[in-house]
């Protein structure tokens, strides 16, 4: 595919970006990263509300994240096995079971999860896989533990992963995790930093529906820039930062991973399609056109997505 044509590489919109447009294409009402980030940090009144929703899509969207996602990131957890593990917004409780597993003999996994909808799903996967024994899942709020006084302070890792950009007080979170771990025990959160994701050819006008998705974040008191502040959170929290890294969540025409990727990004946008159309201002055309040229992009041969979860890990001060 020749320069200049429909899928230009410099813009991705087929013409040359201009001064006051975006990539190439007008677009109005949609803010910068640092114009989001800054609301951001002033929202702690407000109420935090989940985006995607629970809806059957939506528990198939992170089923199949759990899929792409699982085997990488218990790679970079590594764990040494017998471990008494919590997992703070277990969701579908598909990688709170992986951990078990990996944990092995002696081990304890507790998943807390808010919805009763994920909290349903969980159980029953677990109970058609025949591990519901494996791990304990209860009820409760990701920013109020549901900890028993005698669990305080008695696991040796914390994780949480895509949960810290959907709540409204992230540090509060993290905070709670260290507290729950033993003295050097381990806190491990993953989450997204959204303005990370590029597409190459750019699809026209996919950027623009990707700012629009990342300004429903603020809208609804939540922070899609978290991914770069887990650290700091960490050391926040009174933790001692002790790592950080990426895990690669992307991937290119011919990989056999790529449809999968490409469909989770699909069924992200489509499932915040009310909130993207409500924030952003925006017409339901508009969505629509942007969506077809992402499934269009997504048959190109030399088509690359390119996204990582941040990653970061810390410990309790102090020793065991």
């Amino acid at each position: 595919m020749q320069h200049g044509s429909e899928y230009d590489r410099g813009t991705g919109c087929g013409k040359t970006a201009r001064p006051g447009l975006y990539g190439g294409c007008r677009v109005t009402g949609i803010p910068t990263v640092e114009t989001v980030s800054r609301m951001s940090t002033h929202k702690s009144q407000r109420a935090s509300s989940y985006v995607h929703g629970t809806a059957p899509e939506e528990q198939r969207r992170l089923s199949l994240l759990n899929d792409l996602l699982n085997e990488a990131s218990l790679r970079e957890l590594n764990l040494r096995g017998g471990e008494r593990i919590l997992d703070v917004g277990s969701g579908l409780g598909q990688f709170t079971r992986a951990m078990a597993r990996a944990a092995g003999r002696g081990a304890y996994v507790l998943g807390i999860e808010q919805s009763l909808e994920q909290l349903a799903e969980a159980r029953e996967s677990a109970r058609a896989d025949g591990e519901e024994d494996l791990v304990e899942f209860r009820r409760g709020d990701a920013l109020a533990l549901a900890l028993r006084d005698d669990e305080w302070g008695n696991f040796d890792v914390a994780y949480a992963r895509f949960l810290l950009e959907h709540v409204s007080d992230p540090l509060a979170v993290v905070s709670a995790m260290v507290r729950a771990v033993r003295r050097g025990g381990r806190i491990v959160l993953a989450d997204d930093d959204h303005d990370v994701l590029r597409l190459w050819p750019e699809p026209p006008g996919f950027m623009p529906l990707w700012q629009a998705y990342i300004r429903t974040y603020d809208r609804l008191g939540n922070d899609p820039f978290v991914g770069r502040r887990l650290v700091s959170l960490l050391h926040a929290a009174g933790a001692l930062p002790v790592r950080n890294t990426w895990i690669f969540f992307g991937s290119c025409s011919g990989s056999p991973a790529f449809p999968g990727v490409v469909e989770n990004m699909t069924r992200i946008l489509i499932g915040a399609r009310k909130a993207i159309l409500s924030t952003a201002r925006l017409d339901r055309k508009w969505f629509d056109q942007g969506i077809a040229a992402l499934k269009k992009w997504s048959s190109l041969p030399d088509a690359a997505l390119w996204f990582a979860m941040c990653w970061a890990e810390g410990s309790r001060r102090g020793t065991a």
